[in-house]
């Protein structure tokens, strides 16, 4: 065990045999020494501080119908809304009072909030928050439209490949979603200048460990800024609504071997993570988790942006949620960093 876990450390290249290994042999003792060995490294970049994001979910209408997803076009029983660009506007106005300096917009590919309300809602973001970092999550988009997004002020895009195996990608999406095509986004948003983050659901359906390893494999030759990984938990009205959810164990584990892997990296403690397990977010952080995104959004729709069951803090105010992840974060002996949080440059 310590042959590879000390060659991880060291940011050697692991052969697939060898993430194939540490995956099929998640011990408590092994998520132990990757943990100690994952925030050892978090630490000489890091120190013991947590970055903070406001996330906006601002429209959950989505054009697309992926199998796994509660905002899928095909979920009649949806309550759906979109905010406006005014309480768009509001959240960040109350978001930046409680010290955040990063906005993570995020939505369904939803057709009918256009390019340019985008872009216009950018303008005025960028105008009223200068130091503020803004973080989109909008899907696939042509490149044109990633261009024109980043000149607008946009810095940063989160984008999930979800699965990097053309197969599986297959079990989880309708045919006429293409994982080359989302490769390609990617792509695009690094060629660009965007920070780009990418990421993978943890125990999808149909899910094996040669499909991990392919999304380890693909993670370290992308070198993404960002890496958003947490747990698939099912949603009532899918065709997986009876599905297995992935467990807390192997999101841990998988967590710890991608910040050896890309020390850097900015690697949330998802709200998932905290739906599966009280304490999710906290044991996030200490296997190397670096990022915590408090809901911006309004209490009034916080319940309807619902990609899975039982999301946690779909109740509390802004200011809620701030305080008692504080609180949390600083109880594992960390603390909350309130600047903007950008990927650390060489």
């Amino acid at each position: 065990m310590s042959k590879i876990t000390e060659k991880l450390e060291k940011e050697q290249f692991l052969e697939k045999e060898e993430f194939k290994w540490l995956l099929e042999n998640n011990t408590p003792d092994l998520r132990a020494d990757l943990s100690n060995r994952a925030r050892r490294v978090a630490g000489q970049t890091f120190g013991n501080g947590v970055y903070v994001r406001g996330l906006i979910e601002f429209s959950n209408y989505c054009k697309n119908d992926c199998y796994y997803c509660g905002i899928r076009c095909s979920n009649e029983q949806a309550n759906r809304y979109r905010l406006s660009e005014p309480e768009i506007l509001d959240c960040c106005a109350i978001g930046y009072d409680l010290g955040f300096r990063t906005f993570v917009l995020q939505g369904g590919e939803d057709p009918d909030f256009t390019d340019e309300q985008m872009l216009e809602l950018i303008r005025n973001i960028r105008s009223g928050y200068k130091d503020c970092a803004i973080t989109l999550s909008l899907g696939e988009r042509p490149r044109a439209v990633y261009e024109a997004f980043f000149a607008a002020g946009a810095n940063r895009y989160l984008l999930r490949h979800e699965t990097a195996s053309e197969d599986h990608y297959q079990k989880l999406h309708p045919k006429q979603l293409r994982l080359e095509d989302r490769k390609a986004c990617l792509q695009d948003l690094k060629e660009i200048g965007f920070q780009v983050g990418t990421g993978f659901m943890v125990g999808s359906p149909h899910q094996t460990v040669e499909n991990l390893v392919a999304d380890l494999l693909f993670i370290k030759t992308l070198n993404p800024q960002m890496i958003g990984i947490g747990p698939f938990i099912p949603h009532q009205h899918t065709p997986y609504k009876e599905a297995k959810a992935g467990t807390l164990e192997e999101t841990l584990l998988l967590i710890s071997i991608l910040r050896l892997m890309l020390p850097k990296a900015l690697i949330p403690a998802t709200t998932a993570l905290g739906t599966i397990d009280p304490k999710g977010r906290e044991l996030g952080i200490l296997a190397g988790a670096n990022v915590v995104m408090p809901n911006l959004s309004p209490v009034s729709v916080r319940k309807d942006y619902a990609l899975y069951d039982n999301k946690i803090c779909t109740g509390d105010e802004a200011a809620e949620c701030r305080v008692c992840l504080t609180k949390r974060i600083e109880g594992i002996g960390y603390e909350i960093l309130t600047h903007r949080g950008d990927y650390p440059q060489d």
